[in-house]
């Protein structure tokens, strides 16, 4: 499971995010990116963030390292902001926290280039996702210590909002003419051959148990949590070992 700390204090909010996401101090003295329960993209947010963001760890990506937040919602009453207290209060429990890249920078593909076989890793990593958040106008890339980072992965594997159709969704191809990444001529063919066979029953297994059962419960159709680990882990085993032939990049399939 993922490290647990608790918020000692809430610092600002990051309002860059659509899930008003915050910065806090924890009792480790680590500072994190905290992204909350009670935002309206509900628990199913954070565990795309975990699933994928540990998967992308094991895969050899940089990401940052991903711990739970235990959050009393007392912390939230002297936040002036009453959006901001709201938050707190409805996100008492264990929330989800990302270390703090001091000094990061966002991503500029106007500023700085990747090669064709980094571009190729992140977009078919993105593919395997279905990560429909990673274009210019959005990155989700950081430029830290200069090197590439992946961020916020709450928009994939958007088959978890319809379990019936999960299934089906391993097939469907990914869009990524409007990729960040697209313009740097990916070489999607080399990362799969390199990472698909990576994807195994065995690490999705090691992946998506780091999601707490807390997040997992009272999920219609699925009677443990671990009935619904092993949902999240078939499309993305289904989907890894052809998604490179499904990907449309600017000027056609790569």
């Amino acid at each position: 499971m993922l490290t647990e700390v608790t918020a000692t204090r809430y610092i600002t909010p990051l309002r860059e995010g659509g899930s008003l996401p915050g910065l806090v101090e924890a009792d480790d003295h680590g500072t994190y990116v905290m992204k909350f329960t009670g935002a309206g993209q509900g628990r199913k947010t954070l565990v795309a963030e975990v699933v994928c963001g540990e998967l992308a760890r094991r895969l050899g990506f940089r990401v940052p390292r991903l711990v739970t937040v235990d959050l009393d919602p007392d912390l939230g009453l002297g936040e002036p902001d009453p959006e901001v207290q709201g938050l707190l209060k409805s996100s008492g429990g264990t929330n989800l926290g990302m270390d703090f890249l001091s000094g990061a920078l966002g991503y500029d593909p106007l500023a700085f280039t990747v090669s064709p076989e980094e571009a190729g890793r992140i977009v078919w990593f993105d593919a395997l996702v279905n990560n429909v958040d990673r274009s210019w106008r959005n990155p989700n890339l950081l430029r830290w210590q200069g090197e590439v980072w992946l961020i916020d992965h709450g928009a994939t594997m958007i088959w978890h909002h319809n379990w019936p159709g999960a299934e089906a969704s391993a097939a469907r191809p990914y869009d990524a003419t409007d990729h960040v990444l697209s313009s740097f001529s990916p070489d999607v063919a080399g990362a799969a051959a390199a990472l698909a066979p990576l994807v195994t029953e065995e690490l999705l297994a090691e992946v998506t148990a780091q999601i707490p059962d807390v997040w997992l419960t009272d999920e219609p159709g699925f009677a443990t949590p671990d009935d619904l680990r092993r949902a999240y882990a078939r499309p993305l085993l289904a989907r890894a070992a052809a998604v490179h032939e499904r990907v449309e990049v600017t000027g056609g399939s790569k």
